[in-house]
């Protein structure tokens, strides 16, 4: 494990500064999820998508760069459902319903309106997902990705499909600058999931290498992780 987390921190590294150096993104977007260049042109060819069009219920990131994204999930009516940042509650999601906002969409989609006016839920109030939109630092045409290090879109997910709300139906979507498209190959485990597209501000790239956690695996969370969210802390206590 250590061997790959080394292996995906040295792709990290490299990624950012291919992206940074090569003018997709602002110098402070290093050691992050990448607020690129060209994010509203990336939200307005994933809504060119059929899936898109046919979902109802999107689960994204609260990341900068999917702030286009998630606003034009609540201007097109769709349930959003987002992250609160570093899943610091028993109940680790923002539901913001298009048709109960007080606020713009733009507003209410970024992280600190969505503290302010979305209700927090926990899986067992939540719908199942038709699309999930996760940040990523590099993604390769097989749709393995890798997103800062902390983990937490995998949590999500895991969290997610052990409920039954992300299935074999589900679609999966990185949204990223072409920059951060790399050809080189990045390692998986099994908390690990790929994604089935991959958006950027000038194509889109379907992905063939489905791969799905098969929930939570708790052999790969430290102790420290566990007790840092609390809704893993309330799961490991009930078991």
């Amino acid at each position: 494990m250590a061997d790959i987390d080394q292996a995906k921190q040295v792709l990290r590294e490299k990624a950012w500064r291919r992206l940074i150096d090569g003018g997709g993104a602002p110098a402070d977007s290093y050691g992050k999820i990448p607020g690129f260049y060209g994010t509203q042109a990336t939200a307005e060819r994933l809504a060119e998508l059929d899936e898109w069009q046919q979902a109802t219920t999107i689960k994204a990131n609260p990341d900068w760069a999917q702030l286009p994204i998630r606003t034009r999930a609540l201007e097109d009516g769709k349930l959003l459902y987002m992250a609160v940042p570093r899943m610091a509650s028993l109940e680790p999601f923002f539901l913001l319903d298009p048709e109960t906002l007080t606020v713009p969409a733009g507003e209410a989609a970024e992280k600190k309106g969505a503290a302010q006016v979305a209700q927090r839920v926990g899986v067992d109030a939540m719908r199942p997902i038709d699309i999930v939109v996760c940040g990523s630092v590099a993604v390769n045409r097989s749709g393995a990705r890798i997103g800062k290090g902390a983990g937490y879109s995998d949590l999500e997910v895991a969290l997610l499909v052990e409920a039954g709300l992300v299935t074999e139906s589900t679609v999966i979507v990185a949204p990223v600058h072409a920059l951060q498209v790399v050809e080189d190959e990045i390692p998986e485990t099994e908390h690990d999931f790929s994604v089935d597209y991959i958006v950027t501000p000038d194509e889109v790239i379907r992905c063939t290498n489905r791969r799905r956690p098969p929930g939570l695996v708790w052999d790969d969370l430290t102790a420290e992780k566990i007790a840092a969210i609390p809704v893993l802390a309330a799961q490991r206590h009930a078991r």
